[in-house]
Order: structure tokens, then C-alpha cells, then sequence
């Protein structure tokens, strides 16, 4: 009986000790590879990235946090490896109220990261395939202008440099617009074309859905455009 009562008491301590998700947005997921270590949820702020939350890993490769978001957003999860930071310590993900599954590998922790649970991660995810291919091209023609210049025709490769860039920026306003009911929309506007001509970051901001306007990217790129406008 004593034993009973014991058990019972025991998994009550368990279940007030549990962590219950607090904020709109709950993220999980695993990084195999890695039973301890530390994880944090960075968000840029003032072109600086700051940390929001941490997540301590021991004896498992599983993670699971909560935290509150105004408005969909592209955050960081970086992983401290104890050596200096890199590119593969760093995963951006587009996050929005709801919850996000990551799964990744120790290795591969960039690169090889699988994220779920978003939809203007699938649209973000949709886009780097597409404009991979622009930067691609553009290191091959990088590489041809060096050939070229010993070869007096500069100016052919730079004609080709500047119809790639005006191939990458068109696909840009043609993917904001096409997917102007989501906050990719802004986002992309504002870190892939910032310096495109105003009228077209102006129609990618007319398009956008009142939803989309007032999140975090939508209120950014109206501000954007007025500073142009204002410069102008």
C-alpha cells in the first residue's frame, strides 16, 4: 500500500515538473548526434542577432521549446558547438504561431536540417531552389570574367552578369507577388531585393493582403518604401 501511495506521489512530481508549452509558437525536434549541449532561439534584432530562448540538451537528442511571436518571422537556431561560430551552426527557419518539428543531423546540421510545420518555410524553401540556380550561374560567369579579361572581351561577361541579376530579381517580384498572401511576401522583398526599382517594391506592398500588412515584414517594407520615396 505504502508503495502505492509512494508511486503515485512520485508521478505527481513528475507532472508538475513537466514543462507545459507558454507561447504560440512550440518548436521541436531532434539533432541526431547530440545528446548534450545547448540550443538557441535567436531573432535579429537591429541587424544583430539576439538570443530569445535556450534549450539544454542531456542525454537526448530531442528538443522541445515554446515562445511567443507577434507575427510570422525568420528565426535562428544556433547551435553551440563551444568553437567558432559558422555558417553550419546556424539554421534560419520562418517560423509562425503554431508548431514546428526540426530535425537535423549533428554533421549536417545546416544542411541537412528537414523543417516542417510552416507554410512560408515551404514557400522560403520553394524559393532558394529556384534562386540557387541564379547564383550558380553567376559564379560560372564570375569565373568566365576572369578568363575574359585576359582575353579583351570584359564586357560580353558583363552583359551576361547583368541579365542573370535581372533574371534573379524578376523572379523574386514574381514569387513576392504570387505569394502575396503570406509573409514571404515582404520578407523576400526586403532581403533578396531591397535596392530593386521602388515602383516594383511598391506593387509587391499593394498586393499584399491586410493580414500580410500588418505583420512584422508588411509594416517593415511600407516603412522601406516611404525612406525611398522620401530619398527620392
Amino acid at each position: 500500500m505504502k508503495r502505492a501511495v509512494f508511486a503515485i506521489a512520485f508521478i505527481g512530481i513528475l507532472t508538475a515538473c513537466k514543462k507545459e508549452p507558454t507561447g504560440n509558437l512550440i518548436i521541436e525536434g531532434s539533432i541526431n548526434g547530440l545528446n548534450k549541449g545547448t540550443l538557441y532561439i535567436q531573432q535579429l534584432q537591429d541587424t544583430v542577432l539576439v538570443a530569445i530562448d535556450s534549450v539544454e540538451l542531456r542525454g537526448s537528442s530531442q528538443f522541445t521549446t515554446s515562445i511567443d511571436i507577434d507575427s510570422p518571422e525568420m528565426l535562428y537556431l544556433f547551435l553551440d558547438r563551444g568553437v567558432t561560430n559558422t555558417i553550419d551552426n546556424n539554421l534560419m527557419f520562418f517560423a509562425e504561431p503554431g508548431k514546428i518539428n526540426i530535425n537535423t543531423d549533428l554533421k549536417t546540421f545546416y544542411a541537412g536540417a528537414n523543417i516542417t510545420g510552416s507554410k512560408n518555410q515551404d514557400l522560403y524553401e520553394e524559393y532558394k531552389k529556384v534562386d540557387a540556380r541564379f547564383a550558380e550561374k553567376d559564379l560560372e560567369l564570375t569565373q568566365e570574367e576572369l578568363l575574359a579579361f585576359k582575353e579583351n572581351r570584359v564586357a560580353e561577361t558583363q552583359l551576361e552578369r547583368e541579365a542573370n541579376l535581372r533574371r534573379k530579381y524578376l523572379h523574386a517580384i514574381n514569387f513576392a507577388l504570387n505569394n502575396k498572401e503570406y509573409e514571404i511576401a515582404p520578407y523576400i522583398a526586403l532581403a533578396e531585393i531591397p535596392d530593386a526599382n521602388v515602383k516594383y517594391l511598391d506593387t509587391i506592398q499593394k498586393s499584399m493582403s491586410e493580414k500580410v500588412a500588418n505583420s512584422k515584414y508588411g509594416k517593415m517594407l511600407t516603412k522601406h518604401i516611404a525612406e525611398l520615396k522620401q530619398a527620392n
